[in-house]
């Protein structure tokens, strides 16, 4: 059975008035009469009457909708994210519309398309560990599609950005492993491509210089895939495992990763597993139940999530073409175990 929605032809029949004196007295149009007003309102009240947002979104040129375009939603960082931009787009009067990419570039490109052509105002997108191409963005940002990065973002694009600190988040993950007097510490990571991963491992690679430790590119694994297939992150663990000098401890440069990761440990390496030091970000709020303990670089996320549906809405709203853009960078914080 199709749903019947209630449209304003049904009001002025019941009514026995036009449809346009139904749509002006439900605007408050100035020209009908208060009490005229007063009976269509009355009605519509009673039979619970919405306005049409497709309808409304054809007259006004805009659907007061945001797009959005994660991950995954059940990773704690995107969740936490998304908490935050919709207490902000509710509150401004924005529904939100959520996709997941599933670290897809193929299904971020079929999400995109379909938000644009559901006219959303504004997109807020994190890539995808497999997007290197970001030319529909470009495209339909340059055909006026306001659009907004966080936390993966692209330098391809002109536009507002927010981001963590991935550099300090990095640096203060391997320093604190160093200074429990480890030597060869093992990086994990994302997609060697995507922004965090680079920022991510620059703070590595200088904490490692800082303290006068060489960098060997044998303990570094990338994982394209970023810990959606438990599998490559086994191949990675295993990879560090099978080196003649196996590393003393491992920084993890990702949420899933991260758990991932001790669950390799798990199965392959349980003694060692219990005896290396390990320090990733992660945003869970069970983390103190990991075995073996994670040392937690922590991401603002929902300060992220907020910082970047602020800045999509002044990009929706404003009344003049924006020619200056900022990127925003939030703190992370290491949260010791």
């Amino acid at each position: 059975m199709k749903f019947e929605t209630i449209t304003i032809k049904d009001i002025a029949k019941a009514l026995g008035l036009s449809t346009s004196t139904v749509s002006r007295a439900l605007r408050g149009g100035y020209e009908i009469s208060e009490e005229t007003k007063k009976i269509v309102l009355d009605y519509a009240a009673k039979i619970n009457y919405k306005p049409n947002p497709i309808a409304l979104s054809l007259k006004e040129r805009r659907s007061h909708s945001i797009g959005i375009v994660v991950c995954e939603i059940a990773n704690n960082f995107f969740s936490q994210a998304i908490n935050g931009i919709e207490s902000i787009a509710y509150s401004a009067g924005y529904n939100v519309i959520i996709t997941q990419s599933n670290e897809s570039y193929e299904r971020e490109i079929v999400n995109v398309q379909h938000l644009a052509s559901r006219s959303v105002d504004g997109l807020l997108i994190s890539l995808s560990s497999e997007t290197a191409d970001v030319s529909l963005l470009k495209s339909l940002n340059s055909k006026g599609l306001p659009i907004v990065f966080f936390d993966r973002v692209s330098e391809e694009i002109q536009t507002h950005k927010v981001i963590a600190n991935n550099f300090k988040g990095g640096f203060d993950a391997t320093d604190y492993l160093i200074s429990l007097g480890k030597k060869r510490i093992a990086h994990i990571t994302n997609a060697a491509h995507l922004s965090i991963t680079k920022e991510r491992f620059e703070g590595y690679k200088s904490a490692l210089e800082s303290h006068g430790l060489p960098f060997d590119e044998r303990y570094v694994k990338y994982c394209e895939y970023a810990g959606e297939l438990q599998n490559e992150v086994e191949h990675a663990v295993s990879d560090l495992l099978s080196l003649p000098d196996r590393p003393d401890a491992i920084f993890i440069a990702q949420d899933k990763l991260s758990t991932g990761c001790l669950l390799a440990l798990k199965k392959l390496a349980p003694d060692f597993g219990e005896t290396i030091k390990i320090a990733g970000f992660t945003n869970s709020n069970v983390v103190d139940l990991f075995s073996p303990s994670l040392t937690a670089v922590r991401q603002p996320a929902f300060e992220i999530g907020q910082a970047a549906t602020e800045l999509l809405i002044k990009l929706i709203e404003s009344k003049h073409p924006v020619t200056e853009y900022e990127t925003k960078m939030l703190d992370t914080e290491l949260v010791l175990r």
